[in-house]
């Protein structure tokens, strides 16, 4: 019984240690994804989109640079606030209290001699400013004051203390009134490190040698390093730091200590343990920063002592290495490069928690089949990404439509055709869903009729049966032309474009798989492209809006589809200046010449002949814009629609919504969003 009341004690809940939060919410991948796509649609690769959203931070998160300002800032302030001449101030003023203690213990012993009073004052009023070579003066003095003598004395004990405190923290509090047994065993370890660092270099070291050396030392080394490599680690920075430290001094402080080193602990051989040590650290770990410097001090700033200088220089070394890893411009980084315990302790665990998000995020968009390297090392949006990146613009023009028309969000796939609401009796054949009530009810009011009762059952029988009547869908071939002319870049219109297409092209694959979607790009010439091409296409500052050539490409989609209802949307903001000669060859002309204007001309007439439901989507208020393009669906019985940029993409929809319905037409005047759903406000809402 008291074994299973100690096992229920031991697994009480304690503090939060640290880490992930368990409970935090997860990463919105949705929200993620919307921003980076928007920012590849506007010309980014998918690298440099990943960066920009980890930089600026997705939400309510902290980004990249907000740490890194914050990292930037403490460094600044750690400058600012703190001193290099904390030791020498200490020991300047022991120095004064052994020397004013001295004067007074001079004037109160009536019982000296005059002549050796003199002498001794004589000595005291000659000392050299310089406490480093007053200290040396009085090395040989003959102290008459005991609280004089302990004055001097504890300046060996802070050099000493101070010196083994700059490689190996703590030190300066774990010495304070040390013995001489205390010395000894520190003259020990420093021997025995020495021996040990020395087999390292030759190679001959061992773990045995390592263990047996903590095994009579490792008090001193709280961090309790596990082998020698982490020793060395450890030790090499902080003793990389205290050279920095000694670095940024001025010439005259670094002259002083290095005077007044010998005096620690009354003896030179501490100097020469450590000088040892140094030597071996900087052979084994060249690649800590031995030679940096930094300008210190400012209004204000408070001195510190050899160890917490060394500290000092080590949290800016810290400081510096994550300032590298939140720029993430080194090849190959990755948000798990970042160092969260020394965010951490540097920042504070809010800093640590927010880089702990972004670092889930990177991850959670690499897992999730988000984004992929391909075989050049180059990363790129997968089509699961492009799904979900469509899913959530079609999501924002459905919000679009669904608030101008006042209609409601529903959710209907549709089969062969849409559901009309009728029902008729089945017939051999027929593949439309049942209607179960109306079947149901014919069962039963048939068995009442034949005397029977429903109580004993209902017995369904083939006349029974009604079947939802639907109204047949018919195949749609769409040619999305959008202009990719360097007007379309220059006016801000290139992002909503590609949303427009990218919207439209994913209604059709998730909703009407049997339309035949073409998305063609033209400027100086046009092309066919895929939804991926077209999403990742840069901006293009070249001259020409060739709608000749995508009227060409777009009547070759129909011509493919014979038994489809063609449906034309065209995207521009320009009249047409550059058409197709017969050899290929691409002609420009501004103002437009007539030839190219009779060019497209002769390929829409060409459109209206194979049956094309045409609609132009005019950007911008140019007039002359304006009268080409009303001329041109008059001509075809066309519509035309002058959305702002941001209801391009539920206008284009809308159209297409419209138009596969088979009830566009009717020349809306500009402006007009005209009969948007159409047939087909089923879609909106998935």
């Amino acid at each position: 019984m008291a074994d299973i009341w100690s096992q229920r004690r031991a697994t009480r809940y304690g503090r939060y240690d640290g880490g992930p939060d368990p409970l935090a919410p997860p990463v919105d991948l949705a929200e993620a994804l919307d921003e980076i796509g928007e920012d590849v649609m506007a010309g980014y690769s998918p690298e440099r989109a990943l960066r920009e959203l980890l930089r600026r931070g997705a939400g309510d998160r902290e980004g990249l640079d907000d740490l890194a300002r914050r990292v930037a800032e403490r460094r600044r302030r750690l400058l600012a606030e703190h001193d290099l001449d904390g030791t020498l101030q200490e020991i300047r003023e022991l120095l004064d209290t052994a020397v004013l203690e001295e004067r007074k213990q001079l004037a109160r012993d009536v019982a000296m001699d005059d002549g050796d009073r003199a002498l001794r004052e004589m000595q005291l009023d000659s000392l050299p400013p310089n406490p480093a070579a007053a200290v040396s003066a009085l090395g040989s003095y003959d102290w008459q004051s005991t609280q004089a003598r302990e004055a001097y004395e504890q300046i060996k004990d802070l050099l000493g203390r101070e010196l083994l405190d700059q490689r190996f923290q703590g030190m300066k509090q774990a010495l304070e009134n040390a013995t001489d047994e205390d010395r000894a065993a520190i003259d020990a370890m420093l021997s025995d490190l020495n021996e040990l660092l020395e087999k390292r270099e030759r190679g001959e070291d061992t773990q045995q040698d390592f263990d047996e050396f903590m095994a009579a030392h490792g008090q001193h080394f709280p961090e309790q390093p596990q082998d020698l490599d982490e020793l060395l680690d450890a030790m090499a920075a902080r003793a990389a730091a205290a050279q920095r430290m000694l670095a940024s001094m001025s010439p005259e402080q670094r002259q002083q200590l290095m005077e007044l080193s010998a005096q620690a602990f009354g003896s030179p051989q501490l100097m020469e343990s450590l000088a040892r040590l140094d030597s071996h650290l900087q052979a084994l770990r060249p690649g800590e920063d031995w030679s940096g410097s930094e300008q210190m001090g400012g209004e204000g700033a408070q001195g510190v002592g050899l160890g917490d200088g060394t500290g000092v220089f080590q949290d800016l070394a810290e400081l510096d290495a994550l300032s590298e890893q939140l720029s993430q411009s080194y090849g190959g980084a990755r948000m798990d490069d970042l160092d969260l315990d020394a965010l951490a302790r540097q920042l504070g665990d809010d800093a640590a928690v927010s880089a702990g998000e972004l670092q889930q995020l990177e991850r959670a968009l690499r897992d999730s089949g988000t984004l992929q390297r391909g075989s050049d090392g180059a990363l790129r949006l997968t089509p699961k990404a492009m799904r979900q990146l469509g899913r959530s613009l079609l999501r924002d023009v459905a919000q679009r439509m669904s608030g101008r028309q006042g209609q409601r969000d529903m959710d209907r796939a549709g089969a062969a055709g849409e559901r009309s609401g009728a029902t008729r009796a089945w017939a051999y054949g027929d593949t439309e869903p049942w209607d179960v009530t109306r079947t149901v009810t014919n069962a039963i009011t048939r068995t009442v009729g034949e005397g029977g009762s429903p109580a004993a059952g209902v017995r369904l029988q083939v006349d029974d049966v009604e079947v939802q009547e639907t109204e047949a869908r018919t195949q749609a071939a769409v040619a999305l032309l959008v202009d990719t002319s360097f007007s379309m870049a220059m006016d801000g219109r290139w992002v909503p474009m590609k949303r427009t297409a990218l919207a439209l092209h994913t209604l059709i694959r998730s909703r009407f798989r049997g339309d035949a979607l073409q998305l063609v790009g033209f400027g100086r010439h046009a092309e066919v492209m895929e939804i991926e091409q077209l999403t990742a296409l840069d901006a293009r500052w070249e001259k020409g809006t060739n709608l000749h050539h995508a009227l060409l490409l777009a009547n070759r989609h129909f011509r493919k589809h014979p038994n489809a209802q063609p449906v034309l949307l065209v995207v521009t903001d320009g009249e047409p200046t550059s058409h197709l000669e017969a050899g290929g060859e691409v002609f420009f002309s501004y103002p437009p010449h007539p030839l190219t204007v009779a060019h497209a001309v002769r390929e829409l007439d060409t459109s209206m002949r194979l049956g094309a439901q045409t609609t132009f989507f005019r950007l911008g208020e140019d007039p002359g814009l304006a009268r080409f393009i009303e001329q041109m669906a008059r001509r075809v019985d066309g519509r035309v629609v002058a959305p702002e940029l941001d209801d391009l993409g539920a206008a284009v929809v809308g159209s297409y919504l419209g138009g596969r319905a088979g009830r566009g037409g009717g020349g809306a005047a500009p402006g007009s969003m005209g009969d948007w759903f159409g047939g087909r406000g089923s879609w909106v809402g998935d």
